[in-house]
């Protein structure tokens, strides 16, 4: 499965609303083939490097998860380094007290460790490490 599947198509007999879909699809760069191409089959960024918090901030609606708060960032952000300069997930106990934000906020800004990892932009952990993202 695609980790942005296309839009379904809706049927409509209004050609402007039909140029409308069509303009928004087209102009919308996150939804063209080349971007998608960027992830793997399970939804993460297959370079980290190519990240941005406009790509952050996709991935986080796609996510369900609204505007990214001052907070999300504080977390995102932090995360994103711990990986750069260690190479894996931090855990979630070192998270929370580097960010001064407590575990069940954490939960409730993203729902859960797969989500920051996407959102962050970091590659694909590993089938085991995916066990305790979820």
């Amino acid at each position: 499965m695609a980790p942005y599947p296309e839009a379904p198509v809706r049927q409509t007999n209004s050609l402007t609303e039909t140029s409308q879909m069509q303009t928004h699809e087209t102009t919308n760069p996150y939804r063209a083939p080349v971007f998608s191409a960027l992830f793997d089959e399970d939804g993460f960024l297959l370079d980290h490097n190519l990240w941005s918090e406009q790509l952050g901030r996709t991935i986080a609606d796609e996510e369900g998860l609204g505007p990214l708060t001052e907070v999300h960032w504080r977390v995102i952000h932090y995360i994103r380094g711990r990986f750069l300069e260690l190479g894996g997930f931090p855990s979630m106990r070192r998270v929370c007290r580097a960010t001064q934000i407590p575990k069940d906020q954490v939960n409730a800004l993203f729902g859960g460790c797969r989500s920051i990892w996407r959102i962050a932009g970091l590659p694909n952990p590993g089938e085991e490490a995916k066990t305790y993202l979820f």
